[in-house]
């Protein structure tokens, strides 16, 4: 049965279409056919054996349905691109530059799709369809233009004034944009560490894109070879590692404990991961090669915050890994061994 076919199957009969089995069934897109949440409801009270997954490719109205129809019945788990782990046989053979500028999309990664079609396509949709219905934007350029300089801000400080100033609107109307871009898992507000702390700190998000291929994109990165050799590649890097533990907490049904640390002297670690009352601290570097000088903040801070501080590590691009020290060192491939 077509897509077509089965989507109006389902808004014209929603009751045969969710009688088809009595065990529960599997929906993809649910926010094509919104009616079945009323009628999912009625059969969950009735039938708590019944079991329904329901995948939405957008958080916007299927939070809202989910909130009105099935409240009280419903996990919501939310799922980012593809992390590393998980697609160790993709990656194969690829050289960091390419796994930057191909990003973890799905059809990217699996094959189906090359990074150079799939995102101008995907920003042209986006544009066209989320942002037009949800925000009412004329002017969909402008919001181009503040999609491209937040990738220039990847791994930096959010200023919704100085974003405002740039784009030519005001700060609230860049906060209200901001915040479709999260809704939309586009992009990640990473806050700063602060509970516990004598020392003064940021209080300001770093902001940082789901994925690099997409922040690529709007940072008119056409090649993996422009990417070596451009200024924002650390940045990237770094981006790739914040999202790939960010990953590693949605995967297990949590959403808080990664943070980085900032404070008044500009002493700065690039993530914290709480977990069960520890930390374990990372540091980022997209270099081959290491420095001791990868460790300064790393050493230093268990004396900067009262949560015990178990784990310490430089994660970085170059093959050489010691896990004996008091600092860890691993390849960026080799994370998820600290997580």
């Amino acid at each position: 049965m077509k897509e077509v076919h089965i989507r109006e199957f389902a808004l014209n009969d929603p009751v045969s279409f969710l009688q088809q089995t009595s065990e529960g069934m599997f929906i993809d897109e649910i926010q094509k056919a919104p009616i079945l949440m009323e009628y999912i409801q009625g059969i969950v009270d009735h039938h708590p054996e019944r079991k329904f997954l329901l995948t939405d490719s957008s958080n916007f109205e299927l939070m809202r349905d989910l909130s009105e129809s099935l409240a009280g019945r419903a996990g919501v788990f939310e799922l980012l691109p593809m992390s590393l782990s998980e697609t160790v046989v993709q990656r194969e053979g690829k050289s960091l530059d390419q796994q930057l500028f191909n990003g973890l999309y799905p059809a990217v990664s699996a094959g189906k799709n090359t990074a150079r079609f799939f995102y101008p396509s995907y920003v042209k949709t986006y544009l066209e369809k989320d942002v037009r219905d949800l925000l009412n934007i004329q002017n969909q350029m402008q919001f181009l233009r503040f999609m491209k300089l937040c990738a220039a801000r990847i791994g930096s400080l959010f200023n919704a004034s100085e974003l405002a100033a740039e784009v030519g609107v005001d700060s609230k109307t860049i906060t209200r944009w901001l915040s479709v871009l999260q809704a939309s898992y586009l992009v990640t507000l990473l806050p700063p560490y602060y509970e516990n702390i004598s020392k003064r700190l940021v209080k300001s998000p770093k902001l940082y894109f789901n994925d690099t291929g997409l922040a690529c994109y709007l940072l008119d990165i056409e090649s993996p070879r422009q990417l070596a050799r451009d200024k924002m590649r650390g940045a990237l890097f770094e981006n790739m590692m914040v999202m790939e533990v960010i990953k590693h907490r949605f995967n297990q049904g949590k959403e808080d404990g990664v943070f980085f640390y900032r404070d008044s002297n500009q002493n700065e670690v690039d993530i914290l991961l709480k977990q069960e009352g520890e930390i374990t601290a990372m540091e980022v570097k997209s270099s081959m090669t290491y420095h001791s000088s990868f460790e300064k903040t790393l050493r230093h801070l268990p004396e900067w915050i009262k949560t015990p501080v178990t784990c310490r590590a430089v994660v970085y691009a170059g093959d050489f890994e010691n896990v004996v020290g008091d600092v860890k060192l691993l390849n960026f491939n080799n994370l998820s061994n600290i997580l």
